[in-house]
Parts: structure tokens; C-alpha cells; sequence
């Protein structure tokens, strides 16, 4: 459960939109402007004034940032088939909200063929042509499109992606190019200045500038496209819209702090909270996808409940019978069996407060503290026992018990594809007429058979047209085979769908 005060926030990804809304809000709708009762911020003070502000020097340093930043920052286009797109542009209203009001569908107006169905940002970080943008801005894409600031245009390679942070690799073939260095993004100080470059609304190579407002924040948004979600969120006051998302924020120096991805909204437009991934994290992801072709992501073994969310440890209580008090730390519900948690002496009810050196308030400090880590790494973890405190070396795990890095290749089939099954009851076929079948479960967001439609609990019946029912038949079948698989599936309401994908 979430907080309550996080579900009244609508928080925005700020990448994917239609093309229609991209080029044609400013001309087709007449976007009013309300004010809202809703307080959640503390109201400005008019009579507010700079006590001191020494501005000698700063226009020189924005200068040189934008400099060096505008030609690394390209625009994203991403061209999807239709059908795919319009679940998507669904989680577009559900990010957002719909600021034009009346009925969204009605609204949005379907892009011609050759326009792009979505707009975002991204930067060049090599050369050679890798580029770092968002998950949600390549979401769905069939072809995606990369234009340099030079008006140049590229057909890039999608490398690899990772929901749980919200971080896209692709790759144009191109040499020389201009490109950003990362920067130490714990360095980042509240109240420093900062850049966002980005292609807001449709504008190439916008530059805005702000601070630092907040680290480390937690908006609660990944969880729409991530069971595991990190969020440590830089938060900066620099401009941010739609369209501004895998841009660059960037230090007065020119270096790259963080990946532009987010604002909070309740039109769907700046209001003065944006927010970036941490350079860290998205390097290590980046060069995890580049290294390995997916993301090395260490586990500590546990089933956590958030003690600092007050709904969901009441929610607890009420159904454990128990008694426990909201405030600040990771509560173990359970430790799982041969995870390192366990190995390391954690048990069910530990309180933990501490990874390494960050102080551990919350889920998503905990996610961020261990999620950065690779399998084998070591953390240290302080926690509390019946009110003492203990701190235990513990050595990070996947999701499937080892501690060796892997690529793609070392993936089961259900790992390529992004789902896990159950074979049907006997008396469920009779039932429903069905002479084979498995249950999907645990499907990923953004994997290659979520793509084709399929969701937790659909009945898949065909593999490649042979009958499944179990999983080892679908890994049989699919085992060191390449090239495109046909899935014929049964939704929830008895619709029979026959979609396909490439082999990952």
C-alpha cells in the first residue's frame, strides 16, 4: 500500500506523448489554467526577499554549460505500431492527468504514418554513439529515430533497457561525436546550480536552469512499470515538460548529474518540481547493459514493509494482529530461505536502518542502497533486534540465489521472454473447452511478451503452434531457438489472440 499522501500527488513521466499532443497542444487547445485547493505546498510568501543573491560570475558559468551540453542532448523519436501505442498513450493520461479536460480519447488526434507517436530526449555519452535516455521514452517502439542538435538524423539500435530505473541504452553508428562526461552525482549539493537540456514540447535543444532542490526523493512512480522499483531522485526547480524526459542535468561545469525523467504536476506541465536519476545509478546500469546485455542487480533475500508509509504497516497490523509503530526503517516481514540476508544472520522482524553509509527511512532508500550493487558485492547492514543495534556483513544475491554475474546468454527462456507459468487444472480445460494451456505469472513490464499484450493470469494455449502445458514445454520449444515466436493466448474475457515477438 502507499502512501496517501503520494497517491494525491500525480507525479509525470516526462517523455512519451503523442505526436498529435506533441505538435498540437499549443495550436488546438485552449489549455485553461485553474487554480487548485490542494496545499500540499506551503503558499508563497509575497512579501518574501532576497536577502543577499550574488549573480557576478554565474551567466558566464551557464554559458559555458550550455555550451558543451546543448550538442551531447538529442531528440528521441520513437514511431510504434498504432494498436501498441494506444495502451501506452492510456498510461500518458494516467502520468499526466488530461489538462484539456472532456474525454481524453476524443481529444488526442492520431498521428499520420510518418509521424512519430512519442517525443523524448536523450545524451550522447561516447563518440562512438551510445546514448542514455528513459525506458518510457522508447517504450513500444518499432523504429526510433535520434536527431543531433546539427539537425542530423540517425535510426538508433535500442541496446538495452531497465524499468526498474527507468534507464534506456541505444546506439548510433557514428564517430567523433560530441558527448557528456558523468559526474560524481553524491557530490550534488541542495542548492547548487544546475542545467536541464532537453527538447520540451516539441522545442529542440531548450536550456533551463535552476538548483538542486532536494536528493534522494522517492515519488513513488516507477512502481508503474517495476515490481522493484529505485527511485533516489535528484529533485531540481530547473524547467521541466513533456518531452524534456532522458535529457540532460548537468552541473555548471557541463558534467552530467542526472537523467531528466520526471516532474510533479497536476497539469502535466512544469510547476517547479522536476526530477532526475542520479548519474551513478544510471551509469551503472548503462555499462551493466553494455557489458553484460542486461542489468547485474544484487538482492539482500527479504520481504520488506516500509515502515515510514503509516497506511501500510496499519494495513499490517490489522491483518497480522500485530502492533507495530510507523516511523523510519525497513521492517523484514520475511527472510528468504538460502538469500544472503539469511546467510548473514538477519531474521524475520529485524528493523534495518543502515546500508553502508546510507541511513536506510524508507523502501526506497533501502532499494537504492542495495539495487545499485551487483550480485557478490558486499554490503554492510546495521539493523535493530529487540532494541539493539547490530550491523552484519551480507553478500548480495540474485533473483535466482547466485552471486555470478551472467549475460544474456546464461538467461532461461522465461527470463528472455519476461514471464513465468503455471500449468492449467485439468477441470479448468474441461471447463473451458480448452485442450492445452498455462497461466502467465509474474510478467514483467516492458518484456517481450507484456509487448504483445499478454499480463498476469492470461491463458497462453500455443508456443510457435505446438500446444503448452507446463513451462518446460514453452522452454523446449523455445530453447536456443532465434527468430520470431508466435504466443496464441486467451485473455480475461475468452478473447483468443495470436500475436508474436523476435527472440530476445
Amino acid at each position: 500500500m502507499r502512501n496517501t499522501l503520494k497517491k494525491l500527488i500525480p507525479y509525470a513521466v516526462v517523455g512519451v506523448m503523442s505526436g498529435a499532443t506533441t505538435f498540437g497542444a499549443i495550436n488546438y487547445f485552449n489549455v485553461n489554467s485553474k487554480d487548485s485547493d490542494f496545499n500540499y505546498f506551503a503558499p508563497k510568501n509575497s512579501d518574501a526577499k532576497y536577502a543577499s543573491f550574488n549573480m557576478s560570475g554565474v551567466g558566464d558559468d551557464f554559458v559555458k554549460a550550455a555550451k558543451m551540453t546543448v550538442p551531447a542532448v538529442v531528440s528521441i523519436k520513437n514511431f510504434s505500431n498504432r494498436k501498441t501505442r494506444t495502451t501506452e498513450q492510456d498510461l500518458f493520461d494516467q502520468f499526466f492527468g488530461n489538462p484539456f479536460g472532456g474525454n481524453p480519447r476524443q481529444q488526442h488526434q492520431t498521428p499520420p504514418p510518418n509521424m512519430p507517436t512519442g517525443m523524448g530526449s536523450g545524451v550522447i555519452i561516447s563518440p562512438d554513439g551510445y546514448i542514455i535516455s528513459n525506458n518510457h521514452v522508447i517504450a513500444g517502439a518499432t523504429k526510433l529515430e535520434v536527431v543531433l542538435s546539427n539537425k542530423k538524423s540517425y535510426v538508433a539500435n535500442l541496446v538495452g533497457t531497465d524499468p526498474t530505473t527507468d534507464i534506456a541504452l541505444l546506439k548510433i553508428e557514428e564517430k567523433g561525436l560530441p558527448y557528456l562526461n558523468f559526474a560524481n552525482s553524491d557530490n550534488a549539493e541542495v542548492g547548487q546550480w544546475v542545467l536541464a537540456v532537453g527538447n520540451p514540447m516539441g522545442l529542440n535543444s531548450t536550456v533551463t536552469a535552476g538548483i538542486v532542490s532536494a536528493k534522494g526523493r522517492s515519488i513513488d512512480l516507477l512502481s508503474q512499470q517495476s515490481r522493484t522499483p529505485i527511485e533516489s531522485f535528484i529533485q531540481t526547480d530547473a524547467a521541466i515538460n513533456p518531452g524534456n524526459s532522458g535529457g540532460a542535468l548537468v552541473n555548471t561545469n557541463g558534467e552530467l548529474i542526472g537523467i531528466n525523467s520526471a516532474i510533479s504536476s497536476k497539469t502535466g506541465y512544469y510547476e517547479g518540481y522536476g526530477f532526475a536519476v542520479p548519474a551513478n545509478l544510471a551509469r551503472k546500469v548503462v555499462e551493466d547493459i553494455k557489458q553484460f546485455g542486461l542489468v547485474q542487480r544484487g538482492f539482500l533475500g527479504v520481504v520488506p514493509l516500509d515502515l515510514s508509509d503509516e497506511r501500510s504497516v496499519a494495513a499490517y497490523n490489522q491483518q497480522k494482529k500485530t502492533n507495530l509503530k510507523a516511523g523510519d526503517g525497513v521492517y523484514l516481514i520475511e527472510v528468504a530461505e538460502k538469500g544472503g540476508a539469511e546467510d548473514a544472520g538477519l531474521r524475520n522482524g529485524d528493523i534495518v536502518t543502515k546500508v553502508d553509509n546510507t541511513v536506510v527511512s524508507s523502501y526506497y532508500d533501502l532499494s537504492f542502497a542495495v539495487g545499485s550493487k551487483r550480485p557478490g558485492d558486499k554490503v554492510s547492514v546495521t539493523y535493530t533486534r529487540n532494541g539493539k543495534q547490530n550491523t552484519v556483513n551480507v553478500t548480495l544475491k540474485d533473483q535466482k540465489g547466485g552471486t555470478s554475474l551472467r549475460s544474456k546468454a546464461d538467461l532461461s527462456v522465461t527470463e528472455k521472454i519476461g514471464s513465468e507459468f503455471e500449468p492449467l487444472s485439468e477441470k479448468f480445460k474441461t471447463d473451458y473447452g480448452l485442450n492445452s494451456g498455462v497461466i502467465a505469472k509474474n510478467v514483467i513490464e516492458g518484456s517481450e511478451i507484456s509487448k504483445i499484450g499478454v499480463v498476469d493470469n492470461y491463458i497462453v494455449i500455443e508456443v510457435n503452434g505446438k500446444p503448452v502445458n507446463s513451462q518446460k514445454d514453452i522452454e523446449k520449444i523455445l530453447q536456443s531457438y532465434s527468430g520470431n515466436v508466435q504466443i496464441k493466448y486467451v485473455d480475461e474475457y475468452g478473447r483468443m489472440t495470436t500475436r508474436g515477438f523476435k527472440m530476445p
